[in-house]
């Protein structure tokens, strides 16, 4: 299970800019600046976006990006789909004693745990579509 990182903050992010303005395309510079982040790393997540047909891009001196057709229906838990990603917590950087009864066990206890939490997230996520989460703003 992958560590979480700042991929679905970052998604959520430019698709919550690409909501609030559907008429525009949104430069990746543009983007960054509201994120405060390299627009390399938002053109990562726009790739990402594009092949799971979430957004539309145009090139050129009038380019960027914004939403595809229904996008707005999607929910936070699409999202967190397509970033890759699952809520882990770690596990201890070396490997624990097999002959401690805690040690033996320990790793497959955190991954049951992860496993709940994941589902957890997921459920809730489920439940908020992009439209109602962009109304906060």
């Amino acid at each position: 299970m992958p560590m979480i990182s700042g991929k679905f903050a970052i998604t959520l992010h430019i698709l919550t800019l690409l909501y609030k303005f559907p008429e525009e395309y949104l430069s990746s510079e543009f983007i960054a600046g509201s994120m405060n982040i390299n627009p390399v790393l938002v053109r990562k997540e726009i790739a990402n976006l594009k092949k799971h047909n979430i957004v539309e891009c145009r090139e050129g001196k009038y380019g960027g990006t914004r939403l595809a057709g229904q996008s707005a229906g999607i929910t936070l838990e699409d999202i967190f789909k397509m970033t890759f990603e699952e809520v882990n917590l770690g596990f201890s950087k070396n490997d624990p004693n097999p002959a401690c009864p805690v040690g033996r066990n320990i790793n497959q206890n955190l991954d049951a745990l992860y496993k709940d939490i994941n589902a957890d997230i997921r459920k809730k996520l489920k439940g908020i579509s992009l439209k109602e989460f962009t109304e906060a703003f």
